[in-house]
């Protein structure tokens, strides 16, 4: 017997806010996803106007805990109830904090997606 990684694919929706040195912040919708099918070790976060970014499930995981940096994206906590995650690009970078709880549900989802691949 053999077991595959493909599993059901997992969508998510969060509400993050974009932080700005401004004093007011600006609320966004962000599509949270996993395709365990595609890349098992990866999620993705789209932002309004079709902006994507694709890291490490493990990034997110860690960032939730302690700061956690790879590549162009950071995750840390902030406080006792909220998450920065930073994208860093060419032009600048965008720092979006989330409510920790959305994020931690949607890593649940993509674990319980993972352990429900059925044993071939």
């Amino acid at each position: 017997m053999t077991s595959t990684t493909e599993g059901p694919a997992v969508e998510d929706h969060a509400k993050g806010r974009i932080v700005t040195d401004a004093p007011l912040s600006r609320a966004v919708p962000v599509a949270l996803s996993y395709d365990p099918g595609a890349d098992p070790a990866a999620v993705r976060f789209r932002f309004p106007g079709g902006v994507e970014w694709t890291f490490p499930r493990a990034l997110l995981e860690s960032g939730l805990r302690s700061p956690a940096r790879r590549g162009d994206v950071g995750v840390w906590p902030c406080g006792r109830v909220q998450t920065v995650v930073e994208f860093h690009t060419d032009d600048g970078v965008a720092v979006v904090q989330f409510d920790s709880a959305a994020l931690i549900r949607f890593l649940r989802h993509t674990y319980a997606a993972t352990a429900s691949v059925p044993t071939r």
